[in-house]
């Protein structure tokens, strides 16, 4: 049997956006005010504008498919390697949309991430690698479920969607907060000259 290629197998598409491919899954959260501010080191405030800036205008003038998110295919990725995932479907189960709103009378955040296409499996192929059945074990959803078929696949599939938003608040809140920019000034290794390090190595 071939595909004809309307699945979009590994490849951005409308079709998964809207119709969704493997899991559907919606996560969200209220991150109270002052974690906010003392965790995160922004407001609230700043993070809803951020958020409108980028994911979504941002996202929409790049005439992104699926794209608008800060960079849910990190977490996806990070995750199906860890996990025996097929890592080329990535390119599908990234698709993601982040909202921020404030609540509580403007007090409090609350974040979400839809993601209608989380392509992931427990049984067969890479799950069944050492390292990879070992990371399935410790999230309690490795193999078949005993009781319930597809119950593990679908927790997994949660699990994705709940890093990929906790990845979402960190980086949101590192651009907000300005940190991000710092760090890689602070970090780039192209800051130093590489040549003096390159010379010091050689003698040594």
């Amino acid at each position: 049997m071939k595909s004809g290629n309307l699945c979009s197998d590994k490849k951005p598409a409308a079709v998964n956006w809207i119709e969704g491919r493997g899991k559907s899954v919606v996560c969200e959260a209220v991150i109270k005010g002052d974690v906010v501010k003392k965790v995160l080191k922004t407001s609230v405030k700043s993070l809803v504008e951020l958020n409108k800036d980028k994911n979504l205008v941002g996202s929409a003038m790049a005439g992104a498919l699926g794209g608008f998110n800060a960079h849910a295919s990190n977490i996806v990725s990070a995750v199906y390697l860890a996990t025996g995932q097929d890592p080329a479907q990535n390119v599908e189960s990234s698709h993601c949309i982040t909202l921020m709103e404030s609540t509580n009378e403007g007090q409090d955040l609350h974040v979400s991430v839809t993601m209608p296409c989380i392509e992931v499996g427990t049984v067969g192929g890479g799950t069944q690698l050492a390292s990879q059945s070992a990371c399935l074990n410790l999230l309690g959803v490795k193999g078949a479920h005993k009781e319930t078929p597809g119950a593990n696949a679908r927790r997994l599939a949660t699990i994705v969607a709940g890093s990929v938003l906790a990845g979402e608040l960190s980086l949101m809140s590192a651009l907000a907060a300005g940190q991000l920019v710092k760090s890689h000034m602070k970090y780039n290794r192209s800051s130093k000259d590489v040549t003096t390090h390159a010379a010091a190595a050689a003698s040594s």
